[in-house]
């Protein structure tokens, strides 16, 4: 797979604490297609390199290049945004319309997308999101997980070849949580689409390729779910939980019961027992 994203040796200070790197000393690379889920617990860094893979943040040091193009460089900034779209924690802040499809047409009107176009870009991005019916409707009268598969409708309708999401089902029910990571899951598989996860939920990791750990502005662990989690003391050490499902299998063994440490979903346990 090809490179999409390269972050080299970045590191990061807000302009109110000039000394005090929010990143320190940051390489990653997304490629094309690729799932990541970032971790870390609160304060740790990652929803500001987040805002770095698409130029919301620039790097006091180091550089990010997004399909080749320094984020640096500010005749970059709408190619690189248009190459990756950020999904936030509330969909209410990036819900700026009163009706669903005029929502998700409201950046393609904004880059000066032919109207013919802008149509089929709506029509066609909410239904990759389940939404389409839903297209008349005032975004005030959805559930929570809806109006946030409106918000990567609204994305997904600018063709992005990157999907990053800052929390996503934070502030959402466990029906919405599932709403979203289903659309979320189904957009990496089918449309191959590049998604850079972020969270502090052990559960949601599962499903990435490749799962990195974020500690005081550092990624500290790198690897597949498995390789990850299974270092329970890093883990740990970052202020996070293992999934429910290896915490349980740890348990059981000290009881006594034979469970494979590679036990991490509901179904694993299932079979296991």
């Amino acid at each position: 797979m090809d490179t999409l994203i390269q972050m080299k040796n970045v590191s990061f200070s807000y302009d109110s604490a000039p000394n005090k790197l929010v990143l320190r000393d940051i390489n990653l690379e997304v490629k094309q297609g690729e799932y990541i889920c970032i971790l870390g617990a609160n304060g740790s860094g990652k929803s500001t390199l987040a805002k770095q893979l698409n130029a919301l943040l620039l790097p006091t040091a180091g550089e990010v290049l997004v399909a080749g193009l320094d984020s640096k460089d500010v005749y970059n900034t709408w190619q690189i945004r248009s190459k990756v779209g950020m999904v936030f924690q509330n969909p209410d802040n990036q819900i700026v319309a009163a009706i669903v499809e005029e929502d998700v047409a409201f950046g393609l009107e904004n880059i000066g997308i032919p109207s013919e176009e802008i149509k089929e870009r709506v029509d066609w991005a909410l239904k990759l999101v389940n939404m389409d019916k839903y297209r008349d409707r005032g975004p005030h009268f959805l559930s929570g997980g809806q109006k946030q598969r409106v918000a990567i409708a609204g994305i997904m309708a600018m063709k992005p070849a990157c999907l990053v999401l800052d929390e996503p089902t934070a502030m959402l029910d466990p029906q919405g949580r599932k709403e979203v990571l289903e659309t979320v899951n189904r957009l990496n598989s089918d449309e191959k689409i590049a998604v850079v996860l972020i969270t502090h939920n052990m559960e949601e990791a599962l499903a990435a390729n490749r799962v990195m750990v974020m500690q005081e502005g550092q990624l500290i662990a790198e690897g597949s779910p498995r390789e990850t989690f299974l270092q329970e003391e890093i883990i740990r050490g970052a202020g996070l939980d293992v999934p429910i499902m290896l915490e349980l299998a740890n348990q059981l063994r000290h009881q006594g019961i034979e469970i494979a440490k590679s036990v991490m979903t509901l179904e694993e346990m299932v079979e296991a027992l």
